[in-house]
């Protein structure tokens, strides 16, 4: 000890400071606190220091006493040492509140002038608050009701980066029975966890009802007493096999206590001292070691062999599904302006999502689903696009695309009728691609128009061979416009055979058309008239009503 410590130790023992109050300003062991303050003590009664000379140095005697209690009526018994225990039923009382030692001081120091230090008022509030030991309960389950979950540290093993590295150790133990599945991995994900535990339910032969697990981020993404978060693969992976996750709470390794047995046990019998050269060697080991220790032994609690009591509860699991688990990746995605979601350099068709909404995409093996990410509902599936760039948009959900409407303006008029489907496909066959504007105005006219005359209209178009919007719109019109007439009774209704038969182009009573182009043109004075030649008659030339003038046809 340097001089200066050994100095302020002294002084502050020579004011009255307790070793306590020493040790706790100064830092210096009690100890050698105690060791001082004997030689100071001894010092002070030396004859040079009491005036007395010639007599020899008392020795001090032995604190505390080595063979009996002092019989001195001034020292006092261990529990009245205090200067607080005038006071303890009123401490007591306090302490029962809940008041700290502070609280409890200040009131001693103003109500009862109270003369000691606080760290008296500490240490006896201190010894008050004594508790009783925790009760636990012996947790009993039915046979395949419960299995427990957890990782450890395996042994060291060789890694492929050349270096030996503990993987980490799942183990499943079945409550019941305390049969377990051993495994280690390099690494642990959602996806590793999840196919761990499928691992281990083909292992046992089937599933319990509920899986008890820490708050590991594989499993539990937001720990909660009453409603935790599960990961949703692991979710997903747990409802595929009918099985409940029942996480345990924070800080709670009593909960799940045979599974952390289990790791303990493999970790101080099977794996204490040993290396392996692969992880493989690893499992092998592990799976030999269950079957001829593990699950030989007598479990020192139940006083039963663990293969007999696994036996027992084997016939308690449940079946497996006949297909394993579907492993899948997710990711959330916006709905673009042309409704599809981008996915591995390829777009899906996301309708009815709304167009920049966010949507959960699920990534399996041979397709993807596209499902509501608040309620999980399923939106739309799709088999995976086999090369980059490719769009799975279906025709239906396209706007406007001049490359690919010709097929979906024909669909429509083949609707309406045959002869808006043949005036419609003409139209394309003469003017190509350009020909759609027309096509669009033809099947445009249905919702304004009934389909009977729009088929009357557009058989009158075939019949001239005119191939215009608004030809067809005109002969739709006036038609209309007679059946309207018609039905008020302001046109008188025409026979069947003038109303009710189609317009035709051969008759008995219409000329051949070359000799009206002949007539034409004499009459306007390009071709002298024959003088054998007569001139068409009115009645021949009204057969068939002129363009502006068509007859309509009952609808019904």
């Amino acid at each position: 000890m340097k001089p200066h410590q050994k100095s302020t130790v002294v002084t502050l023992l020579q004011n009255g400071v307790s070793q306590r109050e020493i040790w706790r300003k100064t830092g210096i062991d009690r100890k050698t606190i105690r060791k001082l303050a004997q030689e100071t003590e001894a010092e002070a009664n030396s004859p040079m220091a009491t005036g007395s000379p010639g007599l020899a140095v008392q020795i001090p005697p032995p604190w505390p006493p080595a063979l009996a209690p002092d019989p001195s009526p001034l020292r006092l018994p261990a529990h009245a040492r205090s200067a607080c225990e005038p006071h303890r039923a009123w401490i007591e009382a306090q302490v029962r509140l809940g008041r700290n030692a502070m609280a409890i001081y200040q009131d001693l120091v103003d109500r009862f002038g109270f003369e000691g230090r606080y760290n008296s008022v500490k240490r006896f509030c201190r010894a008050l608050r004594t508790q009783a030991p925790e009760q636990f309960d012996r947790l009993e389950f039915l046979p395949g009701e419960e299995a427990q979950v957890d990782y450890g540290e395996g042994a060291p093993t060789l890694h492929p980066s050349g270096r030996y590295r503990k993987p980490r150790l799942f183990v499943m133990t079945l409550r019941y029975s305390r049969r377990s599945y051993r495994q280690v991995v390099w690494k642990s994900s959602s996806q590793v966890w999840a196919w761990l535990h499928e691992q281990a339910f083909r292992y046992f032969g089937g599933c319990c009802q509920y899986v008890v697990l820490d708050n590991l981020k594989e499993g539990v993404i937001r720990p909660d007493i009453y409603e935790p978060q599960l990961n949703r693969l692991y979710a997903a992976m747990l409802a595929h096999y009918a099985v409940v996750a029942d996480p345990a709470r924070v800080r709670d390794p009593n909960r799940k206590g045979s599974v952390e047995n289990a790791i303990q046990h493999t970790q101080a019998t099977a794996l204490a001292g040993r290396r392996f050269e692969s992880i493989e060697a690893q499992n092998a080991f592990l799976m030999h070691w269950e079957e001829k220790w593990a699950a030989q032994r007598i479990h020192g609690r139940a006083k039963r062999q663990v293969e007999e009591m696994f036996q027992e509860e084997r016939a308690h699991l449940k079946a497996l599904p006949i297909e394993g688990f579907r492993y899948f990746e997710e990711g959330t995605r916006t709905v673009q302006d042309d409704t599809t979601v981008q996915v591995d350099s390829a777009w899906y068709a996301a309708r009815p999502a709304p167009i920049g909404a966010e949507v959960l995409v699920r990534l399996y093996e041979h397709e993807i689903e596209i499902r509501d990410l608040h309620t999980l509902a399923l939106i739309r599936r799709h088999t995976r696009a086999r090369r980059k760039g490719a769009v799975e948009l279906p025709d239906a959900e396209r706007l406007f695309n001049p490359s690919r409407q010709t097929h979906q303006i024909l669909k429509r008029a083949e609707h309406i009728g045959p002869h808006t489907h043949a005036l419609c496909r003409a139209l394309f066959e003469q003017r190509g691609r350009e020909a759609q504007k027309s096509m669009w105005g033809i099947v445009g006219l249905h919702p304004r128009y009934p389909a009977c005359i729009l088929e009357q209209a557009a058989a009158s178009a075939l019949a001239r061979h005119i191939h215009a919007y608004k030809a067809v719109r005109a002969i739709a019109e006036q038609l209309l416009a007679q059946a309207i007439a018609r039905l008020d009774g302001t046109q008188p209704e025409l026979p069947l055979g003038d109303a009710g038969s189609p317009l035709t182009q051969q008759h008995e009573l219409i000329r051949d058309p070359a000799e009206y182009a002949a007539f034409f043109n004499r009459s306007v004075g390009t071709e002298p008239l024959a003088p054998d030649t007569p001139a068409p008659s009115q009645a021949t030339e009204r057969v068939q009503p002129p363009l502006g003038e068509p007859q309509a046809q009952d609808c019904a």
